[in-house]
């Protein structure tokens, strides 16, 4: 599948710099309570790098199987082009791993889990793992209206897969964000900021998940 042909389809100019405002907000208000000054960052699955241009940290990575990923990251992170479940070519672990949209492209579970053990990997002892995911439980009606969906995931599948691979659930909100930008997300930067003050507006129309995990460590 041409993936950037697709989502040059799916997002044009417009609506790529509203998705870009609102990513601005959910880094400086929701996301950077994780991500501390001196971290390691990797976004797994970048896309449009609207996650890792916004966080601020010391290091920065990005990849994607997009070969335009270097054109749409900033500067100062370090992109890289290829698969999720291959991840050799990081310099030295990281301290968080970030991925948004993205179990869901997956061919299968199987790949999925190979991948999270990949992670789980090149995590640092005290590594952190954070995932946006559509949730099936609540986005059953749209889920597969994207072509590029392959794996329905809940948020207690995801759990279970986290479980699996070496990891233990610090946060899990079922519900968090709308399915897509396209949804009811405000796209006001003020209003963005109330949206994710009130958690009764997310239970109303979350229907992607957010979970946070801490890489378990043998013997711990």
């Amino acid at each position: 599948m041409d993936a950037p042909e697709l989502y040059e389809h799916r997002f044009d100019a417009a609506e790529r710099a509203a998705k870009a405002r609102v990513w601005a907000v959910l880094c400086a208000d929701f996301f950077q309570r994780w991500v501390r000054p001196s971290d390691a960052v990797l976004d797994l699955g970048a896309g449009f790098c609207e996650f890792i241009n916004h966080i601020r940290c010391a290091s920065k990575y990005a990849l994607d199987s997009n070969p335009q990923i270097a054109a749409l990251a900033a500067p100062d992170v370090v992109t890289h082009c290829g698969p999720a479940h291959q991840l050799d070519w990081l310099p030295a672990p990281v301290d968080v791993v970030f991925t948004s949209n993205f179990f869901e492209h997956m061919p299968d579970k199987a790949m999925l889990l190979t991948t999270l053990r990949e992670v789980h990997r090149v995590l640092r002892p005290d590594g952190r793992l954070l995932i946006l995911q559509p949730n099936i439980r609540y986005a059953y009606r749209e889920y597969w209206d994207f072509l590029d969906h392959h794996v329905a995931l809940s948020h207690v599948s995801m759990v279970e897969a986290l479980a699996l691979t070496g990891f233990a659930p610090t946060e899990v909100r079922p519900r968090f964000l709308p399915f897509t930008t396209k949804s009811a997300l405000p796209q006001w930067p003020i209003l963005v900021r109330l949206y994710l003050r009130f958690p009764l507006a997310q239970w109303l129309l979350g229907k992607q998940m957010f979970i946070a995990a801490a890489k378990r460590v043998a013997g711990r």
